[in-house]
């Protein structure tokens, strides 16, 4: 997710009006699961300030830290003096509807085994933990076997329901050779233990935020599903179809046209002239300059994006400033998916239109472009005329400098810096 998460946990990472971490607490609400325990660690204090202690969303929150990252076993072991008996645990970057949710814990209630594990059926299930499962029971997990060493297309959701047993298992686990505690060795304890081990495949879909272009998805799928709510002002002259959401203080002015579902939050100041297309998401603060277009985006908080601008398909952070005329583009020149480097590996997003990934405190120059799939890091800035092809990394400046002859007029080229 980077650069998105160099300021923000994955889990605080805006979508159509909330964290997403908030979404699985709602469910978990509305379930009737109300003691919630938050194990935190990046930027713990975000979350804190943001949940406090839960009472505004009507539950109980409880925080504690896992002083070192060494693996799901040793998160869940934190719980131990905070669960009575069976609980649920949950992964934070995952999103699970209540009917979901709550079809698990039935499952669970009916079978009583001494653990639940969610599982999902893939094409290839070679990077996961793969199960071998028969007549619901889990006999094996086998971590990221080949293809032919799979014993199934079913692998682990990180969704589970243990009782208290489990503790006594993540206590005798063993780092494994990434050094980390894993939860699978110590589900695989308790298969060997005699221990029931059940598989709950489930046909309700839950969503998976891993990657940048799967916040726009999910932005996607959230917005589509808002009513109009407006508390803030909308101009004489301004065009509206479709659902959009306005918060108090923001105003739409005159000769702005919005199509499709869009959410705009507090103080926001739209407009006049520019055309806001579905899915887009608007945080609180962001200005919106004249005759700008803005298609199926998420722009954060404290964001400008100025007059004559474009920004397609693309994640823009906090306290950005995007000047005159810059044009973030969305699809290639050859119709194909757009790729985009993670880890210094070119990764297929399977999106025929997929633009920019800003972090936080970018600024841009006018007239400035931004290929397809681009990613900007946070505190750089992109100078005027640049036409930016290639990853940019946080904390640089890249600018056009033009080198010309008096005289000459054939011999003026421009040609490319980037300074740290």
């Amino acid at each position: 997710m980077r650069p998105l998460t160099l300021t923000k946990p994955k889990t605080m990472l805006p979508v159509a009006g909330k964290p997403i971490i908030q979404y699985n607490i709602e469910s978990l609400r509305d379930c009737g699961v109300t003691e919630i325990l938050l194990i935190v660690n990046y930027k713990e204090q975000m979350v804190k300030d943001y949940f406090q202690d839960g009472k505004k969303l009507n539950v109980n929150i409880t925080y504690k830290t896992q002083e070192e990252l060494i693996g799901t076993a040793n998160a869940v072991s934190y719980g131990e003096d905070f669960v009575d008996e069976e609980f649920l645990v949950l992964n934070g970057d995952i999103i699970l509807d209540t009917d979901l949710l709550m079809s698990i814990i039935n499952e669970y209630s009916k079978h009583k085994p001494d653990t639940l594990m969610v599982l999902t059926e893939v094409e290839d299930p070679t990077p996961f933990g793969v199960v071998d499962i028969q007549d619901n029971i889990i006999k094996k997990i086998v971590e990221k076997p080949t293809k032919e060493e799979a014993p199934s297309r079913f692998v682990n959701s990180g969704i589970y329901i243990f009782n208290k047993d489990i503790f006594n298992k993540i206590a005798k686990t063993e780092r494994s050779s990434r050094g980390e505690y894993e939860i699978t060795n110590s589900l695989d304890m308790q298969i060997e233990d005699g221990k029931v081990v059940r598989g709950f495949i489930s046909d309700k879909r839950w969503l998976d935020v891993g990657r940048p272009w799967e916040l726009i998805e999910i932005n996607e799928h959230f917005l589509e599903g808002i009513s109009t709510k407006i508390r803030g002002t909308v101009e004489p002259g301004a065009h509206i179809h479709g659902n959009i959401r306005l918060g108090e203080g923001s105003v739409i002015r005159s000769g702005v046209y919005i199509t499709g579902s869009v959410y705009i939050g507090k103080n926001c100041n739209i407009g006049p002239n520019c055309y806001i297309r579905g899915n887009t998401y608007f945080g609180d603060n962001v200005h919106v300059g004249n005759a700008v277009e803005i298609k199926n985006s998420i722009i954060m908080n404290n964001t400008n994006v100025n007059h004559l601008s474009y920004v397609g398909d693309s994640v823009i952070g906090s306290h950005c400033n995007i000047a005159a005329g810059t044009n973030v583009a969305n699809l290639r020149f050859d119709n194909e998916t757009v790729k985009i480097l993670i880890k210094d590996k070119k990764i297929d997003s399977g999106r025929r239109k997929l633009g920019a990934i800003f972090g936080d405190h970018v600024k841009t120059g006018i007239n400035s472009s931004f290929s397809p799939g681009v990613k900007v890091g946070c505190n750089s800035t992109v100078g005027s005329d640049v036409l930016l092809y290639n990853d940019l990394g946080s904390n640089k400046i890249v600018f056009v400098e033009q080198i010309h002859t008096i005289h000459d007029k054939k011999d003026s080229k421009k040609t490319w810096r980037i300074i740290d």
